[in-house]
């Protein structure tokens, strides 16, 4: 038996702000009420599909690198026109790993400082040759 993922949490100091963020990135809804926490789901209405991303407030910062972040594909344009939109929507570039054949990623940051990293979409990864996965080792 194994366990399935039901919400990726983030700890933050404004829960729907931040809700708000991530809704616009993924294409997501948001969903609250009275309750300080904040849900953002992939469907409305949501269906228990799937991971969720749920928001709860905070009193202390964040003081130091995540050690789990999330990695965004985008699905209808490119990696750079992302980044772009991404800026516009509040976040900040942390570090640029693209690379002059067009790999790469870029290391962005939301704006309350959480990273995450911008891949390139699957029709730029299509152009640069396939990705290999394998199982590791049990």
């Amino acid at each position: 038996m194994a366990s399935a993922m039901r919400n990726l949490t983030v700890d933050c100091s404004d829960a729907r702000a931040l809700a708000g963020f991530w809704a616009e990135v993924l294409g997501w809804h948001v969903f609250s009420d009275d309750d300080p926490e904040v849900l953002v789901t992939p469907s409305y209405p949501y269906l228990g599909n799937g991971p969720t991303m749920l928001f709860i407030p905070v009193p202390e910062p964040r003081t130091a690198k995540n050690r789990l972040h999330v990695d965004v594909q985008p699905t209808d344009r490119t990696r750079d026109e992302e980044v772009d939109r991404l800026l516009g929507l509040g976040a900040a570039i942390v570090e640029d790993h693209r690379n002059g054949d067009g790999s790469g990623w870029v290391w962005m940051a939301d704006p309350e400082g959480n990273d995450f990293c911008v891949e390139r979409s699957r029709g730029e990864r299509a152009g640069g040759g396939p990705q290999h996965w394998r199982l590791a080792p049990a």
